[in-house]
């Protein structure tokens, strides 16, 4: 093999090519979700609810991550969890009832963090603090456009060909598996330089980056859960008006997260959630008080857009981390991110039953919390440097 045809297997690429995968199979479960199981497997607003739920218990797990390192190597477990992934979306449209669908979501879902948790971590270790902004950006962008493709796919196969479901749930799940294949021939095992602890860990030196994880999963909930659900009841968008958002959405993060990860880059950590998180003040007050559906679709763009920005809490990480402590953490926050996904739609929808407008207001409350969090991270974050107030050892 000549140097030149070995010079594209490298970390960079691999890190690109899986955040192919995931939009092509887990867009596609998204995006039919709500239609197929009311159309073919009848569900009602408590099936829907408890599905949901069993969807993010495997993000409450991710923590389980590293016994499982005990046994077989990150990068190879990356890979069985994007075969989970995308083989639990291929054969979604087989199993048309409650019981099949709990069954393929979890083993989707379980795919899925598996996959998120193993990708923090990798991303981290393999990348260099100074290109790690930039391409974490790249990455957002790259999985933008191949979510914009797919979506575009399925509207074709849903409408031109009229495929059925299950046809539409074989073939993106069916590519993304073959591209899974793929990768675990063609990519060589990477070494990473610092092995990772095998066990649970938890910092107190770490505090404000939990505090922070914690704050932007609540902010996630109100984001995905009601958000869009107040277009559809007080605006009346119908599926593909929100398809077409979603398309507006992933053009903009294909558009401008490789920039927004430079800008992160350059200004620092905390200057970029500060930035955030000011705006996304502005943002849920907007929703509370939105009374139009154009304005309602520009809050919507916008506040995609910050997320982005929250990149910042992950370079913020790999900064004052102890480079063994990457597999490890990333669970952690993933489950720290997650108690508020099991907590808060619940909660807030009784409150949104009383009035909408107060959801949001706890929103900007939110937001304003970690606003008063990101004023604590260093202008220089690092090792022994995590926070300028309240250094806890």
């Amino acid at each position: 093999m000549s140097a030149h045809s070995q010079s594209w297997k490298t970390p960079q690429n691999f890190l690109i090519l899986i955040s192919i995968i995931v939009p092509i199979a887990f867009s596609s479960w998204m995006a039919l979700l709500n239609n197929f199981v009311i159309e073919k497997a009848n569900f009602d607003g408590a099936d829907i609810g408890l599905l949901q739920s069993v969807r993010e218990i495997p993000g409450f797990l991710a923590f389980t991550v590293v016994f499982v390192l005990l046994f077989i190597r990150e990068q190879r477990f990356m890979l069985v969890s994007l075969a989970m992934l995308t083989v639990g979306t291929a054969i979604t449209g087989l199993f048309p009832s409650l019981f099949g669908l709990l069954l393929t979501t979890l083993l989707m879902s379980t795919g899925f963090h598996y996959f998120e948790t193993l990708k923090q971590s990798l991303s981290l270790q393999w990348l260099s603090k100074q290109e790690a902004p930039e391409m974490l950006g790249k990455m957002i962008s790259v999985g933008a456009l191949a979510s914009l493709i797919t979506y575009g796919s399925i509207w074709l196969m849903l409408e031109q060909f009229q495929l059925e479901f299950k046809w539409v749930y074989g073939i993106t799940g069916g590519i993304g598996f073959i591209l899974v294949m793929v990768m675990a021939f063609a990519f060589p095992e990477f070494q990473t330089q610092t092995q990772q602890h095998k066990k649970l860990i938890l910092r107190k030196r770490y505090w404000l980056y939990y505090a922070l994880t914690f704050m932007s999963g609540a902010r996630r909930q109100i984001f995905t859960v009601f958000a869009g659900f107040l277009m559809v009841e007080k605006f009346g968008y119908s599926a593909a008006d929100i398809t077409l958002l979603f398309l507006i959405n992933y053009l903009f993060n294909f558009l401008f997260a490789k920039r927004i990860g430079k800008f992160i880059g350059v200004v620092g950590e905390r200057k970029a959630l500060t930035f955030e998180y000011v705006g996304l003040i502005f943002v849920f007050v907007g929703y509370a008080l939105v009374e139009t559906a154009e304005w309602a679709a520009a809050l919507y763009v916008v506040d995609h857009l910050f997320f982005a920005l929250a990149l910042a809490i992950k370079t913020y990480f790999q900064k004052i981390a102890d480079p063994a402590d990457m597999a490890s953490t990333a669970g952690v926050a993933f489950t720290i991110n997650h108690i508020a996904a099991v907590v808060i739609p619940v909660t807030f929808g009784v409150i949104w039953l009383v009035s909408p407008a107060s959801v949001f207001y706890i929103g900007a409350g939110m937001a304003a919390v970690s606003l008063l969090l990101s004023l604590n991270i260093p202008r220089k974050p690092d090792e022994g440097n995590e926070v300028r107030m309240f250094s806890w050892r």
